[in-house]
């Protein structure tokens, strides 16, 4: 039986992972602090593990034989080192959880494409997450994985991921505010954004890992949407009207606020085969869903 290794995994898309892997046959064990309860009862393997100490990650989780190793909660060039060395001999595939923030935020036309950002020749420099922003965090994890790796590795770049499962509650947060008539701060309501659902996320993940790809790849929801036409469609489905404010305090910045649109191109993965959904068919499903959600 094929086994995969899942570092994080015990919540939001990172079930959907474990869920997909499992129905594929897979012997699945997650590693996480302990601190979080999963749904999967009986179903994995569990081991208990700092991700940030190293020898206690290299002791549990480096002495067996992985078919694929799911990395979800790496964020430094400095992680991404101890992860080679933990994994070095016995990770026959390395799929990393990156972002579409490793692109920057720039007024494009048209969405990135994977070549965009290349981490085999960014320059690394070590150090812990604490020593990077999010976005250069992940820069520097993906240049040292592409860079410094003995074996395959996947880095798949996400935009926001949304879901009734969100633990951030991004999409929440706009719907909240909308329903309780209080302000959203946008400062560019017409910029256009994607995203993914976290089932979909989920689904990527493990698709891509049973593949022969490696290198870097993109994956996102088929189209985009206003941050505007968004928001009409939670003022459709709450029957609500909106506050939208130029001015930010500490409680009314969208989560979602950019002042260009910030798009992706998903051409590479669709041509690999994997069949994403139209964000535009989902989106209004799951901003209901969530309405309904709240009521309860």
């Amino acid at each position: 039986m094929r086994k995969a290794l899942v570092i994080g995994g015990t919540r939001f898309f990172g079930v959907h992972l474990v869920e997909t892997l499992l129905a594929k046959g897979f012997e699945v064990t997650i590693a996480t602090r302990g601190k979080t309860q999963d749904p999967f009862s009986t179903r994995v393997n569990r081991i208990t593990v700092d991700r940030l100490n190293v020898g206690e990650l290299k002791e549990r989780c480096g002495n067996e034989t992985w078919d694929i190793v799911f990395d979800q909660i790496c964020y430094s060039s400095q992680e991404a080192m101890e992860a080679i060395e933990v994994f070095r001999d016995n990770a026959k595939k390395y799929v990393f959880t990156s972002s579409k923030s490793v692109y920057d935020n720039g007024n494009r036309t048209v969405g990135y494409v994977e070549e965009d950002f290349n981490p085999f020749e960014h320059n690394i420099i070590q150090g812990p997450k604490e020593d990077f922003t999010y976005n250069e965090g992940k820069r520097q994890a993906e240049a040292v994985f592409f860079q410094k790796a003995s074996f395959p590795v996947v880095a798949v770049r996400f935009p926001i991921v949304l879901g009734l499962n969100d633990y951030t509650k991004r999409l929440h947060f706009h719907i909240e505010k909308i329903v309780n008539q209080e302000e959203i701060h946008l400062v560019n309501p017409e910029a256009s954004i994607d995203f993914i659902t976290e089932e979909e996320a989920g689904k990527f993940l493990a698709w891509i890992g049973l593949s022969d790809f490696t290198g870097p790849i993109n994956a996102l929801s088929n189209g985009s949407v206003k941050l505007s036409d968004m928001i009409t469609t939670i003022e459709e489905k709450s029957q609500t009207s909106t506050i939208i404010t130029a001015t930010p305090n500490e409680t009314n910045t969208s989560p979602f606020n950019i002042s260009e649109s910030w798009l992706m191109n998903n051409e590479k993965a669709r041509n690999l085969g994997f069949q994403f959904r139209d964000l535009n068919e989902w989106l209004p499903v799951l901003i209901g869903d969530i309405l309904e959600s709240n009521k309860e």
